[in-house]
């Protein structure tokens, strides 16, 4: 736990010294929530929950993810000020009739969440079964990327193109942090949807778009991009978007088609690219600056004339085995 001066612990005592500021704290902690939501929760009008929720967002304890005409708050994940209230709220007793009230009209608004996703899902359900009949089943593909991956921690994971947030709940057990980032509304909703069913607080979803992604340099140790390239013109520019958001010695994992002919894809489900060479991906991850580890080929043993290869490309980011033996090289003339 970090440490505090007396006027810092003071101004977040401040921030969240007030009963509604506190209830929406403990909300905020349990996911991403709109002020609508906020608002039919604690039975407060809009104007109140707002200017507690600026507050809040001055002392820097909550994030605040714009979404079209929605906003969406959150209790920040990292830094000593939101540490010290998540230390605060295990003191809060889950007796507290206020607090149940809250826990169960949260419950109530992540269930008409859920259900909402699950309509628009229902609704695409058939163009993504004939995808899926036309390739080896994602148990299999998912086998083989955790297989790639392994089993050692990291700090943090970016999933491109995240959709349903599948890759989120594949991989909880690798990462101490996650976000999935997706450029389609509906698809964030089934993912939000998918997360509250897990109960998996450490991934958060987020608008965006994958050729230019609203996150900082060097912030993510293993980026995932499934199943997406082949929608872009210019998949290349994804994977040097995705380059440049991996830590030095970070890792790319890219599941995709090898090429094929299935033109009709293109009309029925909006392929720009009909799957990648295994030199025209590894160009482009040469040329973002990563090296090739591994391409493994999994081919479908259904109909060959209208069946898919899936391709799954692992590499990484080479500059801390550069600094690595740079220092080793130092030490020995030394």
């Amino acid at each position: 736990m970090a440490k505090f001066g007396l006027e810092t612990l003071v101004d977040v005592l401040k921030a969240v010294g007030e009963p509604t500021r506190l209830r929406l704290i403990a909300l905020l902690a349990a996911g991403d929530l709109t002020v609508s939501d906020l608002t039919d929760i604690l039975g407060q009008s809009q104007p109140r929950i707002s200017r507690h929720l600026k507050l809040l967002g001055e002392a820097g304890l909550i994030d605040r993810y714009q979404e079209g005409a929605w906003a969406y708050f959150r209790l920040k994940e990292e830094g000593g000020a939101a540490g010290l209230v998540r230390e605060l709220l295990k003191h809060a007793s889950e007796d507290d009739s206020a607090l149940r009230r809250d826990a169960a009209r949260l419950a109530a608004v992540k269930e008409a969440r859920a259900e909402k996703a699950q309509a628009y899902f229902a609704r695409h359900a058939g163009e993504w079964d004939e995808m899926r009949r036309l390739h080896i089943s994602e148990a299999e593909v998912e086998a083989c990327l955790v297989k790639l991956i392994g089993t050692k921690r990291v700090e943090s994971v970016l999933d491109l193109g995240t959709g349903t947030g599948r890759m989120l709940l594949l991989l909880k057990d690798v990462y101490r942090r996650a976000v999935g980032v997706d450029a389609s509304r509906d698809m964030l909703s089934v993912a939000r949807a998918n997360l509250d069913a897990a109960g998996l607080t450490r991934a958060v979803v987020r608008f965006g778009d994958i050729l230019n992604l609203p996150l900082e340099n060097e912030d993510f140790d293993l980026v995932i991009v499934h199943q997406v390239l082949h929608f872009l013109e210019n998949p290349e520019v994804a994977i040097r978007e995705a380059a440049r958001v991996m830590r030095p010695g970070g890792r790319l994992a890219v599941i995709d088609f090898a090429p094929h002919d299935l033109e009709h894809l293109r009309a029925e489900h909006a392929h720009l690219r009909l799957g990648f060479s295994h030199q025209a991906m590894s160009d482009w991850m040469r040329a973002a600056g990563l090296e090739v580890d591994q391409v493994v080929d999994l081919p479908f043993a259904g109909d060959a004339k209208r069946s898919l290869t899936v391709t799954v490309w692992l590499a990484h980011d080479p500059r801390v085995l550069m600094a690595a033996a740079d220092e080793n090289t130092f030490s020995r003339s030394v």
